[in-house]
């Protein structure tokens, strides 16, 4: 795995509330990959993290969503927790974010409760796709095809459950990220000049 994404710049779109083992472990699987993450959240400073409802630890704030440029990274990824995903997709910045990933063909990744903010994207549509259980009901009825399993990928798309698929997740992310860039995907990478 180490070096398939050599200098990629990769979005990590979180607020407080994430679930700490969905934002810590994509994010050393892209740092293992040679990819560059950065944490994109509503505020600068801090976020803090939960596990399930035990606060965990904090993480400095690369960049915050009302200045950042989609533009600028070559992937996303939307790590999960029942409050950070309502905090971003109540976020009119955070929610026009992540549809110019999705405007510019780009990969996007999202987990658990994060498929909350496709949905307030209006990304969803004709989508194959999975997330927590009771978001089942609101995937479909933003035009999702909603499936309960480990891991799903949907042309640039790839969502799964919980924390208990995130061996799957994390692979599968490196893998579509690695992906040539389809046409009209700018997927740039730290060293190159877009």
């Amino acid at each position: 795995m180490a070096g398939e994404l050599n200098g990629m710049k990769v979005a990590v779109l979180a607020t407080d509330g994430v679930e700490q083992v969905e934002l810590d472990r994509p994010w050393q699987a892209l740092e293992e990959a040679g990819a560059q993450p950065e944490l994109v959240a509503l505020e600068s400073g801090t976020i803090t993290a939960f596990n399930h409802l035990d606060r965990g630890d904090t993480k400095k704030v690369d960049t915050t969503v009302g200045t950042a440029d989609p533009d600028e990274y070559a992937a996303l990824v939307l790590p999960g927790g029942v409050a950070n995903g309502d905090f971003v997709r109540a976020d009119a910045d955070a929610v026009a974010f992540v549809k110019g990933f999705f405007d510019a063909g780009k990969p996007v990744a999202a987990i658990c409760h994060a498929p909350w903010v496709l949905a307030e994207a209006d990304v969803v549509r004709g989508r194959r796709m999975t997330s927590w259980p009771s978001l089942q009901t609101d995937l479909c009825n933003a035009g999702a095809e909603w499936v309960d399993e480990e891991l799903v990928v949907d042309g640039n798309l790839t969502t799964s459950r919980k924390p208990d698929d995130l061996d799957a997740f994390c692979a599968a992310i490196v893998e579509q990220f690695a992906q040539e860039p389809a046409d009209g995907d700018v997927r740039q990478r730290a060293d190159v000049d877009a």
